[in-house]
Formats: C-alpha cells, structure tokens, sequence
C-alpha cells in the first residue's frame, strides 16, 4: 500500500528538472512494483484478494492418480518422478494431473491482469508490461528488441542440442519422439521442460565421464552443511572480500529443522539491509547444493557490496544481475578449483570436458527459451494482444516457436498451462533468469581475462586472484545507483550485453554437436 502511495507522489514529478540521483530515485519508485493495485479502495483489495488467492492455489496444488486421496502428490513428488522416470505413460500422466492443477486459476489470472494494468495506467504506463519493461533503464520497446536480439545471438547453439537431445531420446522411446519436430515436453526431464539435465543419462556421450564424483568425495571426507557454507565463503575471502559477519552463522538456517516444516526452497536474505546477511536453506551433501551455496553466498556479498549505497540505490544493477553474480562464481568451480581446496588430488585431462559441458548446457542453454518466453506471454497478455480466450493456444504458440516441444496430450481453452509454473499465479518477472544466463557467461569471460586465464574459459577459475575480486566488487558496490550499462562497463568493459562469450564457453561442445548432428535433422 505504501508502495503504491510513494508511486503516485513520484508522478506528480515527472517532467520537473530535479537532480539526476533524485531523478533516479523518483523513477525507481514508480517501477518498484510488480503488481500495482489501482487507487479505488474496492479494486485496490481486489488485487490483493486475487493476487493472494492465486499463488495459494499453486501452493497447495496436489496431482491425486485416479482421485485417490491416499495416493497424493505434490509438485516436489511429481519432480523427482520427471527426474527419474523412464516410463512414458507414467510421465505423462503425472505432466497431465499437475496441469490439471492450474484450471481453476484461469478466471482469477484474467481478473488480475485487468486491475494491475488499470493501476499502470495511473502510474502512466501503457500497462503492466511496460512497466516491468521499464525497469531496464531503456525505452520498454527497445528492452523487447534487445531481448530478441540476445536470443538470436545464442540460438544456434541451443538448435544444436534440441537436435542431439531429440535423436538420443529418439533412440530410446521410438516413435514416441518424432524424427523432426518438436520434443514430446514430458520426456525432457522436468515438468516444464526448462532444464534437461534429469535425461543425461539417456544422452550422454560415450567415452570418459568427468573423471571424479564430487558428491562421492564430499560424503568420504564427512562434510557437514557448515563446511559447505565455508567453502562458497572461501571462494569470496580469497578474491578479496571480508569474511561474513559472525550473526551470519548464528542466524542462518543450513539445515532442515526437526521440530517445523520450513520451505526448504534455497535463499539469501539481507534482514535488515546493512549486515544481517542471512541464507535459508536445507543443505545436502552433494554436488548440486556445492554449486547453489556458491550461488546463494553471490547474494549476500552482493547485498553487503551495496549497502552504503542511499536506500533506494540498494539493489542490483538490474534483476539480472543479482541472479547472475552466484552464478559467475558457480562457473569457477572447475576441476582445478577442486585441486586447490584438496578435494581431488590432480585435474583430470580433457577427455572428459564434452561429458561436463554437455551436463551444463542441459541446464543453463536448456534453460534459455523458456527464460524468454513465460514475460513473452505475460507481456502480450498484459498488452491485451493476447485475449483471455486464446490463453493456452499462445502459450503453445510460444513454447513450439522458442523451446521447440509440444504437448502430447491434447490442451484447449480449459486448460491454464501458464499457471503451472509457479512464477505466473505468484506474479514474478521471469526475464531477469533469462538475463543471468547471458551476463554470467559475460562476466566470467571478463573476470577470468582479469585473472589472466588462458586456459579454454570453461576450464577458468578465479578463485585466489584479486584482481578478478577488485573488478567484481567495483561493480557490485555500485548497486542500482547507476543504469546497468554503467555497472557492465565497470565488469566486462562494455555497454551492452553479449551472448557471444556463452557461445565461447560452450564452443568445444557446439562443434561436437555439430559434428554429432550430421545427418541429422535440426530445427522444428
């Protein structure tokens, strides 16, 4: 409420000449909201009753097989079904059961989109989209362009592996994926298709793997969740940064508690906007949660880098930054990296670098269409390009044009598809992981040049080198002061995203898929 109220004074300034930080902080107020509530009281609690009404739907949202209340399942269940299942029949009946979920939730959706856009306008936005366009320190028009334009840049590579993938799995459901086309959704993996990496036992190339299994070792050397945490700090400390405030660990939640359900979903919070850094989360002893620790710590020095900013500059250059900075330092976890914390005694060779790029990309160039296309949708839903009646028939639309998959059981206007993915009933902008699966890649590139790597850049690490440290917390320190252009100068040297040092990481696999893919169909 008082959000919406500070949004509205800002307004009465817009076109008065005031100081460039105060100009800035003006806008900032008026783009902070994700969902702005109009000043009449009755639609104002409207959207607060819709907004509330919808994410508690996809929160308590259960698939129960054949109405059997004893045989209930949650999204968590159904996951690690997508994960590990290599039954179709089993996989499309649970994809079927959760989308089955989000029906209810269309009507509501539309009510919605209707009242935040009405709100928009009193801010002086053509509609909700364009506000969250807004927020990217460019006109919302060319935001939109320079998107596609990014994606262009990294879609050749992402064609590649949507044509491995399909041939590997055609080998192993038959005609149940088709020669060409779009790949069935529900053999990818995950229950949106999102990250492929649940199949990489059905496409993994042949000849040596990784050379080492970190979850093996972790367990061997009898690591708890606090050791892991002082893993990701060491990898801070030794850039430069000061360790993490004693209330860090005495605060923090690093394991599940015996006494209460806590959502175990991993986070890193900044309580009180100064040093109460604090990270929630259920840590595991494997491989997978020495990465997200290494990316939730990418949080909370962010959070302190800022925090002698004023207020409202405490924040990341954009939302994509915020995401992509964990991340970064999540790429700098490589075999020789190990070798440094003793984890493995010597670097395995290169044999075995295609079985790990393969493995990464199923994860983060997977990722990259369906990072684009649920604010593609929203967008033109928002804009009223897309109408209510069209919902899912869009939808489709976009995830055959971007991700190429296609649904094998059959969807009409019933069906909300959309709201099976949490970020759409809980109102959450989705480009920002779009945006950190390009800036990562970025700033890796620019921090391992620092760090005088000349290894392949998938092999560099920057951990122990200052210099890389320095040019990181020079742009971290400058938080949302700033558009986002002037903190990429400050870390990569350039104004203006790339996807090309994706591509660079990537491009020992991308000739291998080529070379894999000969003969083959592409594209959909």
């Amino acid at each position: 409420e008082a959000a919406v109220r500070y949004a509205k004074e800002a307004t009465k300034y817009d076109g008065v000449a005031v100081p460039e930080d105060v100009a800035r902080k003006l806008k900032l107020m008026k783009v902070s909201m994700t969902l702005p509530a109009p000043a009449n009281e009755k639609d104002s609690e409207e959207v607060t009753r819709l907004a509330v009404s919808l994410e508690s739907a996809y929160g308590r949202a259960k698939y129960c097989p054949g109405g059997d209340p004893t045989k209930c399942m949650t999204i968590d269940d159904i996951t690690r079904i997508m994960n590990t299942s290599r039954a179709p029949k089993q996989l499309l009946d649970v994809w079927k059961g959760w989308h089955a979920t989000s029906r209810p939730m269309r009507d509501d959706y539309a009510k919605l989109v209707e009242l935040s856009n009405k709100g928009a306008r009193e801010l002086g936005f053509a509609d909700t989209g364009a506000l969250w366009r807004s927020k990217y320190d460019m006109d919302p028009d060319a935001f939109a362009k320079e998107l596609d334009r990014l994606w262009e840049q990294v879609k050749p590579l992402y064609v590649q592996l949507h044509a491995y993938v399909r041939w590997k799995l055609r080998e192993k459901y038959g005609d149940a994926v088709p020669a060409t086309g779009p790949i069935p959704a529900h053999l990818l993996g995950n229950m949106w298709a999102q990250q492929w990496d649940g199949v990489y036992p059905l496409v993994e190339p042949k000849g040596p793997g990784p050379g080492y299994d970190l979850t093996a070792i972790l367990k061997q050397r009898h690591t708890d969740a606090t050791q892991m945490t002082k893993y990701g700090e060491g990898f801070f400390t030794s850039l430069g940064f000061a360790p993490l405030p004693k209330t860090f660990w005495e605060r923090s939640l690093f394991t599940r508690p015996r006494d209460r359900d806590v959502v175990c979903h991993a986070s890193a919070w900044d309580v009180d906007n100064a040093d109460d850094l604090r990270i929630k989360m259920c840590i595991d002893i494997t491989a997978d949660d020495f990465n997200v620790i290494h990316h939730e710590l990418g949080h909370n020095f962010y959070q302190r880098a800022y925090n002698q900013q004023p207020y409202l500059f405490r924040d990341s250059a954009n939302d994509g930054f915020h995401e992509a900075i964990g991340d970064t330092i999540a790429l700098s976890i490589t075999p020789e990296y190990l070798v440094k914390l003793g984890l493995i005694s010597k670097a395995p060779g290169t044999d075995g670098d295609i079985a790990l790029l393969l493995q990464r990309a199923l994860d983060k160039v997977a990722f990259l269409p369906f990072g684009l296309l649920i604010d593609q949708w929203r967008w033109r839903v928002l804009s009223g390009e897309i109408k209510p009646g069209q919902y899912n028939k869009a939808w489709w639309a976009l995830r055959l044009k971007y991700q190429g998959v296609a649904s094998d059981a059959p969807r009409g206007e019933q069906d909300f598809d959309p709201g099976a993915k949490y970020h759409v009933p809980a109102n959450v902008p989705y480009t920002r992981y779009f945006l950190a699966h390009v800036l990562q890649f970025q700033l890796h590139k620019s921090l391992s040049d620092a760090a005088g790597c000349k290894d392949p850049l998938h092999r560099c690490s920057i951990y122990g080198n200052k210099a890389a440290g320095e040019k990181l917390q020079s742009m971290l320190e400058m938080g949302l002061s700033r558009p986002w252009m002037d903190a990429l100068e400050k870390g990569v040297g350039t104004r203006q995203m790339d996807g090309q040092a994706l591509r660079d990481y990537f491009a020992p696999l991308e000739k291998w898929l080529i070379e894999q893919n000969q003969g083959k169909p592409t594209g959909w």
